[in-house]
């Protein structure tokens, strides 16, 4: 199998996708999201975990606004991952994970991830390359105990932004008034060590892959919401799930 390099992905949609084609594509795609996701939770079977990976402006917050809500807020839960806290750091790193896994029945939004404490702590330098090995093999082991002991689905999305359209972005939520409030200056910062993230990211596309990673070109966010919820809609019809049948009481 072919390793993983980001430097060699396109962060645009293919040559001559259509925005409004594209566009119409994932409206339909979004009204089946819905009915499966209704089967989803009255089957009570499985259970789906969507992981979303990116660089800082890379469009996650929009990307779950625009194809998760259209979903029914009684069966799905978002869960965003920032800085540890101290209870969450007196513990094993994948504790505040854990308990945040779906029930069957239930879709679960991870807004970054375990990801992160392989990632952002090596780029900074907070842990070393033997420990971070050590947490990716207790990443494949977690991610597999979900899949076989929970029939747990895992979906792990990495948007993949250029460094022109993510400077672009962040530049911008020093304008909008309605994205100024995700303004922070120490962005800049971190996209200025991009090629140290990738080195990062990598590493762990191609280490912690028994769930396959999904490199989505995130440039154009029509596209990006499309090959999301396509690749979730070809998941749920995977499933051959039913709707639970009239039980005879005798």
């Amino acid at each position: 199998m072919a390793k993983t390099d980001l430097h060699k992905i396109s962060t645009l949609p293919p040559k001559g996708a259509e925005k409004e084609a594209y566009k119409t594509k994932t409206k339909e795609i979004l009204c089946q999201l819905d009915d499966y996701q209704n089967l989803l939770y009255a089957e009570g079977r499985h259970s789906v975990l969507i992981v979303l990976q990116g660089m800082d402006a890379s469009g996650k917050d929009g990307l779950i606004r625009d194809v998760f809500t259209y979903m029914n807020p009684q069966g799905i839960s978002v869960q965003s991952f920032k800085v540890p806290t101290e209870e969450e750091l007196g513990h094993d790193f994948l504790w505040r994970i854990h308990k945040h896994a779906p029930a069957k029945g239930m879709i679960q939004v991870f807004n970054r991830s375990h990801y992160e404490d392989v990632l952002v702590v090596r780029v900074h330098g907070q842990v070393s390359d033997e420990l971070a090995q050590g947490r990716m093999k207790a990443i494949n082991n977690f991610e597999r105990m979900l899949t076989e002991h929970n029939n747990t689905h895992i979906l792990k999305f990495y948007l993949h932004v250029s460094a022109e359209e993510q400077e672009g972005r962040l530049k911008e939520r020093m304008v909008n008034e309605q994205k100024m409030w995700k303004y922070n200056a120490n962005d800049f910062n971190e996209a200025k060590l991009r090629n140290e993230y990738i080195k990062y990211y990598n590493e762990v596309f191609n280490t912690c892959n028994e769930v396959p990673w999904n490199i989505v070109p995130a440039d154009k966010n029509w596209y990006k919401e499309y090959v999301v919820a396509e690749t979730l809609l070809n998941l749920f019809k995977s499933l051959n799930m039913k709707y639970p049948v009239l039980k005879d009481h005798k």
